[in-house]
């Protein structure tokens, strides 16, 4: 059992939580059996052969969208890399088919290059793949208004370094954060349709793959990352210089969440600590500079950890064991966030 990329734990236009991931031959999904009721179905699976990465995301209308990373290899010549992409309509439902979207290197030894994918869908529900691939640069694929896909786009940019991070504010507009060897590159979609322009870059020097964006404000985003020589997670809003938030993250993603706790405006970080657990954090939304409370579930993990908000209002986290099992962990009913013993999802 591998844990995905992106939102891998979501809620579906009916609310009820979903979860994916990765297993031999394809993905598990999770659904929940009703609203917030903590019962969970046993694991559909969903074959899918030669997955490498898997990355979920979700639009304004609810909508699942999954791009992965196959190979598939005939004899001993090099493998045959291509994304493919599907779409989750309704919560628990068959998933649309599974469509290759290529590999925008055309020689072998280019494509074998290509990253790990990450996908957002813009307020017109245009849906925009992300990968970077070769020497660096970022390359986008994405649906136009006829269903069909355009012809992959060379964003350009330097070399990219883990995993990238995309997500649409609550206005509809993208944007993207690929961490580089030096810096976060940083991609805005400046209107409607447009077409997304670089902007200005945001440093200190990022650990591969740790880039997280979160609407803070209408039409804001903060960029959260972990600090390259170990001093922990930053933050940084648009006018603003990149603050320290302090934590003691390993390499990997941070899960981020905007919630309202005992009437107050917070956000919620969660990521996988040095020592190997699952660890959350809390602050006031728009006040992360004053620091964040952390606390160390004592849950040794793989990969990051998941948060979204159950059909009730709750904080809800999901994380793959060491053991390889998927667990969640709910808001318990009582002041501030703490959150319940794990649970072991059936089947796993």
């Amino acid at each position: 059992m591998a844990a995905a990329t992106g939102s891998w734990l979501v809620r579906g236009n009916d609310d009820r939580l979903s979860v994916f991931a990765m297993v031999d031959g394809g993905v598990h999904r999770w659904t929940e059996k009703a609203v917030g009721s903590g019962r969970w179905s046993s694991p559909d699976f969903i074959r899918v052969e030669g997955l490498t990465a898997l990355t979920v995301g979700q639009g304004a209308n609810r909508y699942v969208h999954f791009v992965g990373r196959r190979e598939r290899r005939q004899g001993a010549s090099d493998p045959k890399v291509d994304l493919l992409y599907a779409v989750q309509y309704q919560t628990g439902r068959t998933l649309g088919d599974w469509r290759s979207l290529g590999n925008p290197y055309r020689d072998p030894k280019g494509a074998a290059t290509l990253g790990t994918p990450t996908v957002a869908v813009d307020g017109q529900g245009t849906v925009h793949v992300f990968v970077s691939g070769g020497p660096g640069g970022v390359l986008l694929r994405r649906e136009s208004k006829s269903g069909a896909w355009e012809a992959w786009k060379d964003l350009r940019g330097g070399e990219v370094v883990g995993g990238m991070a995309a997500s649409a504010t609550s206005a509809g507009l993208i944007q993207l954060l690929a961490p580089g060897r030096r810096s976060v590159m940083h991609w805005m979609q400046p209107e409607k349709g447009a077409e997304l322009r670089r902007a200005q870059d945001l440093g200190p020097a990022p650990v591969p793959g740790s880039a997280a964006l979160l609407e803070t404000a209408p039409g804001v985003f903060t960029a959260y990352w972990t600090e390259q020589t170990g001093t922990g997670m930053y933050a940084q809003r648009p006018g603003e210089w990149a603050f320290p938030l302090g934590g003691d993250p390993a390499e990997g993603a941070h899960a981020v969440l905007r919630v309202g706790i005992d009437g107050y405006d917070c956000t919620v970080v969660a990521h996988r600590g040095r020592t190997g657990t699952a660890v959350y954090g809390i602050c006031g939304t728009g006040g992360e500079a004053a620091g964040l409370w952390w606390t160390d579930t004592g849950l040794p993990c793989t990969g990051a950890p998941a948060l979204a908000l159950d059909g009730r209002g709750r904080v809800v986290m999901a994380a793959v064991a060491a053991g390889g099992e998927v667990l969640v962990s709910r808001q318990r009913p009582e002041p501030g966030l703490a959150l319940s013993d794990w649970d072991r999802l059936p089947g796993n």
